[in-house]
C-alpha cells in the first residue's frame, strides 16, 4: 500500500508533465507535446489510427496544429494512482474546433522524477 507522501509525489509529477503537455499544444509546440511521452510510447486515437514513437506522435500533433487546433482544455480529469511510479489519468476534454474523451493516459516517473506518457488513448467525438 502506498503512503500519501508517495501517492503526493506521483500526483503532482503527472499533474506537472500533464501541464506542460497542454502549453506545449497550445502554444503551438508539437515536438514540446512528444517531448512527454516516452520514447516508445504508444498513442491511440479514436478514429485516426495509432501512433508509435516520438517522431509519429510528433507529426500527429503537429498535423492537428498546422489545421489550427488550439486551446485544448481538460475538463473534469480523474487520476488514479496505480503503484509508486504510475498512475491513469481519464477526463473529458476540448478544445477550438474538436472535443472528446480520454480512455487512458498511463503516465510512468522517469529516474529523474518527471512523468511521461507510456500510453495515451483518446476519442474524437466532434
Amino acid at each position: 500500500m502506498l503512503t500519501k507522501t508517495q501517492e503526493q509525489v506521483v500526483l503532482d509529477a503527472v499533474n506537472e508533465a500533464s501541464s506542460v503537455w497542454k502549453q506545449s499544444f497550445n502554444t503551438g509546440n508539437a515536438q514540446g507535446c512528444a517531448n512527454q511521452y516516452e520514447p516508445n510510447a504508444v498513442m491511440d486515437v479514436k478514429p485516426f489510427g495509432t501512433f508509435e514513437g516520438h517522431d509519429q506522435i510528433c507529426n500527429f500533433w503537429q498535423g492537428l496544429i498546422d489545421d489550427g487546433f488550439c486551446d485544448v482544455e481538460y475538463i473534469d480529469p480523474v487520476i488514479e494512482v496505480i503503484d509508486e511510479n504510475s498512475a491513469l489519468l481519464k477526463s473529458a476534454w476540448k478544445m477550438n474546433k474538436a472535443h472528446g474523451v480520454i480512455h487512458k493516459e498511463i503516465w510512468v516517473l522517469q529516474d529523474n522524477g518527471m512523468a511521461k506518457l507510456r500510453e495515451d488513448s483518446f476519442e474524437v467525438q466532434g
